[in-house]
Parts: structure tokens; sequence; C-alpha cells
């Protein structure tokens, strides 16, 4: 099964969940769409779609590119994943983001954890998670199981 593992990042927690998930899965190619040419889906099998989560809404490029590829994507096995410190809004995160002809074609959606640091985080960043969590040093919530059994699913 050749899969494509496309996302967009702000802080590159989404790149390095991205890059979690291809390491499980052969035949994966990973592409930022910030990075230019997007490659054509219907040369995949599987498209696995990830995106930060900030203040409860998806980048704008992943939301720009699941609108114009839309019906492909509903053909094609699917996944969605979210990367975010706070999982416990997961259900709401999806049904938030996605339409519901996406979140049923999808096979596998979660939010696979996120990375806080505040050498990459703006002021009101940092002055935010700061109020919000107590914390202002680097933090990881990436769950490393949540991304095998993610991995597991789609390869399922």
């Amino acid at each position: 099964m050749k899969t494509l593992i496309i996302y967009a990042t702000k802080h590159d927690a989404t790149a390095k969940l991205a890059n979690q998930i291809a390491g499980q899965i052969e035949f994966s190619f990973v592409h930022n769409l910030k990075q230019g040419t997007t490659p054509s889906i219907d040369e995949y099998d599987c498209v696995i779609i990830g995106s930060p989560v900030y203040a409860g809404t998806i980048h704008k490029e992943v939301k720009a590119f699941i609108e114009q590829n839309a019906k492909t994507l509903c053909e094609k096995k699917l996944g969605l994943f979210l990367s975010g410190m706070d999982a416990s809004g997961e259900e709401k995160y999806f049904d938030d983001n996605f339409s519901t002809d996406i979140l049923q074609a999808a096979t596998a959606k979660s939010v696979l954890g996120g990375i806080f640091d505040p050498q990459k985080a703006g002021f009101f960043e940092r002055l935010i998670m700061k109020i919000a969590t107590k914390q202002s040093g680097y933090t990881s919530t990436i769950d490393d199981n949540k991304i095998r059994l993610f991995a597991e699913c789609i390869k399922s």
C-alpha cells in the first residue's frame, strides 16, 4: 500500500508525528504542505493528513487541501491526526474541523500529542501556556503508543 502523509506545521511537532508514523508504515512518503507543489493523491492508496490544533482550529493549509480534494480523499483509505497539547477535546476538534464525509471516510483519527518549546514560541504563546498549564519549559505530550495504534489501524 502506497501511503502519502501530508501535513502542515507551525513549530514542527506535526512534522515529528508525521515522520514517526512514516517509520511504521512501509512505502510511505511524507510531504509538508508549506513546501511547494503537493504530490498528486491519485498515485496513493492511502492518504494520512496531519495538522496542529491552535485554539481549536486546524492549520489553514490543511483545511484548504481537504476542501480541494474532498471527493478523492473519500475514495481513499484515509487517516487524520492532530497535534496538540490537550487531547481531552479530541472528538470536538474533529467534529469542528472536518466535514461529516471526511470523518466517515477516515479509518483512523486521533490526537497524538504535542510539543511546547518556549524557544520556538512567541511571547503570547508562552504567556498562554504559562497561564493555561502552569508550565513554561519544554513539554512533550507525544504518545508513542497512540502513534503505534494509529499506524496499526491504517495498516489493517
